[in-house]
């Protein structure tokens, strides 16, 4: 009688393509909604960084396979925390780390938004921020809402890297997150903006018009 077939679990790859792990490649579980970003987009998105990544303390939400988050902790980032709600993501994802040996790299098993939402005043707030959720759920702009109430986790001139749909509208940024790059691949485009850091009482007292000072 033929034997049948033991059932695998498909892995899926992605390359880490800079940094002190250059070249290494890193296995992913198959888990419905995680779709690694590309290497194009990937290299285009860090030459971006370039001038802001050395001790950033970085924050990738929906982190999936992990293809941000190691990258920015491959090319220098000073501190870079994953978060991944699916607990066989999130156990490849440590295990990764740990096989790459990126010590400024931590991953939490958690749902992003609670974490956003309880994350404390007086903690230190994230240089680099990474949005990139399953594509058509509501988590995207549901996560940009979040971060906009808890303007407390962005440093005060923050950038935001955000993946969505080309088709997608963004009509949910808030005003004081300013579009610097926009690229667009196939059915895939991204954002980065950059927060405008809120000017000083001072800065306000030397831009009033004269006559207009309290």
């Amino acid at each position: 009688m033929p034997r049948k077939a033991s059932r695998q679990q498909k892995t899926g790859q992605v390359r880490i393509i800079a940094g002190q792990c250059r070249g290494r490649r890193i296995s992913f579980p198959a888990v419905a909604g995680l779709r690694p970003t590309g290497d194009r987009l990937r290299e285009t998105l860090f030459n971006w960084l370039a001038s802001e990544l050395r001790s950033a303390r970085c924050l990738d939400l929906f982190s999936g396979s992990g293809a941000l988050g190691l990258e920015a902790a491959s090319r220098g980032a000073d501190e870079v925390t994953l978060l991944e709600l699916n607990s066989t993501a999130a156990r490849a994802l440590g295990n990764n780390i740990e096989l790459l040996g990126l010590k400024s790299a931590k991953v939490l098993n958690d749902n992003a938004l609670n974490w956003l939402q309880r994350y404390p005043r007086d903690d230190k707030p994230f240089d680099i921020i990474f949005l990139d959720p399953p594509f058509d759920s509501p988590l995207l702009s549901e996560a940009v809402d979040t971060l906009a109430q808890q303007s407390h986790l962005l440093a005060p001139e923050a950038i935001i890297y955000i993946e969505a749909p080309a088709r997608q509208t963004m009509t949910f940024i808030p005003a004081d997150w300013q579009l610097q790059r926009h690229k667009t691949t196939g059915d895939v485009a991204c954002y980065l903006y950059h927060r405008q850091a809120e000017p000083s009482s001072h800065q306000l007292e030397a831009d009033a018009p004269p006559g207009q000072l309290s």
